[in-house]
């Protein structure tokens, strides 16, 4: 069985990488380790840019949150959650609706302060423009392509969370590690969780393209809900002005979640949101109840 690595980091002291992260993987090749501010910067949010990857062919960039605390800390260690479409999450001048962001730095500090929510690190990944649909999709659709969900899923397993686990202080473990995305960005988080419940155990899955390629999601929680013995803990969500058949889909996953063995309030919530729309500023809404669920403190 290989040993577990070293690899140094921003503070000089070398972090243990575990030998399933990649072995073989020159993790300091992937990024540039200097912490970039933001567009609209803020000192906790720290990007890097040109993340490169050896199974997918586009560069793409990191934007990373540290919670309150962190360099006052160094010895902390804390649970991390990954985000799709990481332009989206925290800067106003590179979300796809300018100016419209999930605010997540803003609803974690919140959260955090009044006791909500466990201090955790979060990182945006950037998704690649023209290829979002392909590398969001775990199997073709007939309209529109895709499926290369496995070998996004391979890339985040194998290449970037080691790199974080390299320049980062985050836990390992299903326990302390979460997924999340909204729109295809929550159905491949659902996929890759359902596929790879070993790696996280907590998934933020709002507003999900179940319809992809007739709904073929469904399909696969049937076949694997009985194979997953520790279930992920999973915040599902949907607008109600979102249109009643995505309303009525994810009413839909609910009950094969639930008929699959997830507990409701226990390793399920699902909440259907008056008022919310299928964009940045209705999710902004949800990302403080969100991280209480998945995160909770103490």
């Amino acid at each position: 069985m290989p040993e577990a690595r070293y690899e140094g980091h921003e503070h000089g002291r070398g972090r243990m990488i575990p030998p399933e992260y990649g072995a073989g993987l020159e993790l300091g090749w992937h990024a540039s380790a200097e912490r970039q501010p933001a567009v609209t910067p803020h000192e906790r949010l720290h990007r890097h840019t040109g993340f490169r990857s050896r199974v997918l062919p586009d560069v793409r960039d990191l934007i990373v949150y540290t919670p309150p605390g962190y360099e006052a800390e160094p010895e902390r260690v804390y649970p991390v959650l990954y985000l799709q479409d990481g332009q989206n999450l925290f800067d106003p001048e590179t979300s796809y609706i300018p100016g419209q962001t999930w605010q997540v730095r803003e609803a974690a500090d919140a959260a955090i302060a009044a006791g909500e929510v466990e201090p955790l690190v979060i990182v945006g990944i950037y998704n690649t423009g023209v290829r979002r649909m392909a590398e969001y999709t775990h199997d073709a659709d007939r309209k529109h392509g895709g499926g290369e969900a496995e070998l996004y899923g391979e890339m985040l397993m194998r290449e970037l969370m080691p790199w974080i686990a390299a320049h980062y202080r985050v836990k390992r473990g299903p326990e302390a590690t979460g997924l999340g995305g909204s729109s295809l960005g929550g159905l491949v988080s659902l996929y890759l969780g359902l596929r790879h419940p070993e790696r996280f155990g907590r998934l933020a899955v709002m507003s999900p393209s179940i319809w992809w390629n007739e709904k073929s999601i469904l399909r696969l929680l049937r076949d694997s809900a009985g194979e997953i013995e520790e279930k992920p803990r999973i915040w599902l969500d949907v607008g109600d002005r979102e249109g009643p058949v995505t309303m009525q889909d994810a009413e839909t996953l609910r009950r094969r979640l639930t008929a699959g063995g997830w507990r409701a309030e226990e390793t399920l919530h699902y909440e259907r949101v008056a008022g919310g729309r299928h964009d940045e500023a209705s999710w902004a809404e949800r990302v403080r109840p969100m991280l209480g669920f998945l995160f909770p403190a103490g």
